[in-house]
């Protein structure tokens, strides 16, 4: 049997072997490894099939090449494919395990509830947390791929170093990419915003949807997405609504005559907010906040688990109270007065 046909099933055998040897531990993460429950966190590990099914292959390949009888040129050739495939499914997995453990923190901290803040705060930290370092493991991993070429061998230790004129003048060139990350950082320790945090930016209502490490998503109350500088949100000043809880108060100004009964009013906007399935029955709070030669204004004070409620409940309570005055205290709506002598 000559080197060629020997060395050509050689590796034929270790790729099968790879494959059955995939297929058993597929079938191993399926039915008996399919996730583990750790401390409340579902970890999910039948996903890392997917790079072990080009992972197991290569390192079967690996351990048979130095049995084969090929030319020192061409094992050293299929060495070097070999070790730039090893470097490269590693990475895979490593960036599919912080996927994973990402996936279980999401899913443990439930973020479809009214008292959501805790949860939004997690969700915003294990985002770009696990962005931060899946960009980290793909740097490391171009830069040990380029060492494993003598040619280019400096460009990856400059890479590993962040040192020499290639790291300065790609530290210049991307100074703003790098005061993004470093402001997501910032961002995701301090938590300014969170996902799902209500916001007023540049004079516009919204939610912010997503939070990347060079932008933030802003979705507006009309469906419009605002995209946003994650920078912007540490240089420049915005409202959050949501910062401490997501519960918040609202108002309703009435503005009537002077004869109005303020006691009348404010029993009903107590009952108005009692038969609402929108009011949190935390704040109910009816109060004069101003006077002038033409009408009193009253200030209705109210409290929902959300800003969607909040706006629902502050249409509602006004267009009620509206009617109530309209019905029950008719000569009490804003009027002038004027006074003729004879």
């Amino acid at each position: 049997m000559s080197d060629y046909l020997f060395s050509g099933i050689l590796l034929l055998s270790a790729i099968a072997f790879g494959w059955l040897l995939y297929i058993f531990t597929s079938i191993l993460l399926n039915r008996w490894l399919r996730f583990i429950s750790l401390k409340g966190f579902k970890i999910r590990l039948e996903l890392l099939k997917y790079p072990l099914r080009f992972l197991i292959p290569v390192l079967c390949i690996a351990t048979m090449l130095p049995l084969s009888r090929l030319p020192g040129k061409a094992v050293l050739f299929i060495s070097h494919l070999i070790n730039i495939a090893l470097i490269a499914f590693f990475s895979w997995v490593i960036i599919k395990i912080i996927y994973i453990l990402r996936d279980a923190g999401l899913e443990h901290y439930n973020i479809n509830v009214k008292d959501n803040a805790r949860a939004r705060g997690m969700h915003t930290q294990i985002r770009l947390i696990a962005n931060i370092i899946t960009t980290i493991v793909v740097v490391f991993t171009v830069a040990f791929i380029l060492m494993t070429f003598p040619e280019v061998k400096q460009i990856g230790v400059t890479i590993l170093a962040s040192a020499g004129i290639i790291g300065i003048v790609i530290g210049f060139a991307a100074q703003k990419t790098l005061g993004n990350l470093i402001a997501g950082i910032q961002i995701a320790i301090a938590q300014p915003i969170r996902l799902d945090d209500v916001v007023i930016v540049e004079n516009e209502w919204g939610k912010i949807e997503e939070i990347t490490l060079t932008y933030v998503v802003v979705r507006i109350w009309d469906l419009r997405s605002l995209i946003v500088p994650i920078g912007y949100f540490l240089e420049k000043p915005f409202q959050n609504w949501t910062r401490s809880s997501a519960d918040l108060l609202g108002t309703v100004e009435i503005y009537a005559d002077y004869a109005i009964s303020v006691k009348e009013i404010r029993k009903e906007l107590t009952n108005i907010l009692k038969n609402s399935s929108l009011w949190d029955k935390k704040v109910d709070v009816l109060q004069v906040t101003n006077m002038n030669e033409k009408v009193v204004e009253l200030r209705a004070l109210m409290s929902a688990a959300d800003s969607s409620a909040l706006w629902d409940l502050r249409c509602e309570v006004r267009e009620k109270l509206l009617e109530f005055l309209q019905e029950h205290l008719p000569k009490c709506l804003p009027r002038t007065r004027i006074e003729m002598q004879k």
